[in-house]
């Protein structure tokens, strides 16, 4: 079985709460947007670190996907200052390659405990089985989700997708 590779890096949050707080007030912005914003500039970012791209490169390929002039060359100005150093952070940083191996998924239904009250608040839970690529040990890593979160987690499942297709 020919399994998905993962690499795990730390999670980082680039800003603290009262730090998006401040953006999403100076960019007149909704904390979902904003979010959105981050995670596409982070995705541009992260692109430009593992091409390895020069600025001019970086630019151009920001403007080939019709992203506006001006925009375009922040992100390159941006990358001049400062992607030499990002790029020696990255390589610093230690991958650990992982292998998708299981999934497996149950939905919990919790009850209210009062006859009375009708509250139902369904759970689903992700089994994923994972192992290194240097050990045949099957890690169990389980998640849970809300109704809403597993909305959210799918609808970034669609992104990624739609980006792997375009690279096909």
């Amino acid at each position: 079985m020919s399994g998905l590779t993962i690499f795990v890096l730390q999670a980082e949050s680039t800003f603290s709460e009262e730090e998006e707080e401040k953006l999403q007030i100076a960019f007149s912005l909704e904390k979902q947007d904003l979010h959105l914003v981050l995670e596409t500039i982070s995705f541009i970012l992260e692109q430009a670190v593992y091409h390895n791209l020069k600025p001019a490169s970086l630019q151009q390929q920001l403007q080939s996907i019709h992203l506006d002039e001006d925009k375009a060359e922040a992100f390159a100005s941006a990358w001049a200052a400062a992607g030499q150093e990002t790029i020696e952070k990255f390589r610093q940083r230690v991958l650990t390659p992982q292998k998708l191996e299981t999934v497996g998924w149950q939905l919990n239904l919790q009850m209210a405990e009062s006859m009375q009250a009708k509250l139902k608040s369904p759970q689903a839970v992700l089994e994923l089985g994972v192992s290194n690529e240097d050990s045949k040990n099957l890690k169990k890593v389980f998640v849970e989700f809300s109704h809403q979160e597993l909305f959210e987690f799918y609808n970034k499942l669609e992104t990624i997708q739609a980006q792997l297709d375009s690279l096909m």
